[in-house]
């Protein structure tokens, strides 16, 4: 969920994105950020792979994130579903953390809920970032 900008993403994470969702709304139950992520996705910005600005969290882009609760940090790595390891730092485009750093940049403060409450955390730093390293294809 963005709370103060609107998503910039790649036109190659776009598509492969979109493709997900198409498989994923032919499960019986979708997992419950899918609507969330689409509505907020449907509203991004889409650009070509080499115009990304490189402050922009992409798909499998690590980066330094603080949580504002605690003020702990983490680097996280945003991967699609079949490579998410939460203990590893690998986070699901498709959990509620993942879909809320879809197209964040770096200071932007990203909320989403869980069964607890809100959470909020900064993107801090984009670590890495595929097409700023000229990695068109990941």
């Amino acid at each position: 969920m963005f709370a103060d900008h609107v998503p910039t993403l790649t036109d190659f994470d776009f598509r492969r994105l979109d493709a997900l969702f198409d498989r994923i709304r032919r499960q019986v139950a979708p997992p419950p950020t899918l609507s969330v992520l689409e509505r907020d996705l449907g509203r991004a910005v889409v650009v070509p792979p080499d115009q990304v600005p490189s402050t922009v969290v992409t798909m499998n882009s690590r980066a330094v994130v603080l949580d504002l609760d605690n003020q702990e940090r983490r680097e996280l790595t945003l991967v699609f579903p079949s490579s998410a390891d939460i203990e590893a730092g690998r986070v699901s485009v498709l959990a509620p953390l993942g879909s809320a750093l879809i197209g964040s940049r770096e200071g932007s403060d990203i909320s989403w809920r869980t069964p607890r409450g809100e959470r909020r955390m900064r993107v801090e730093r984009v670590v890495y970032q595929p097409e700023a390293a000229g990695r068109f294809d990941l």
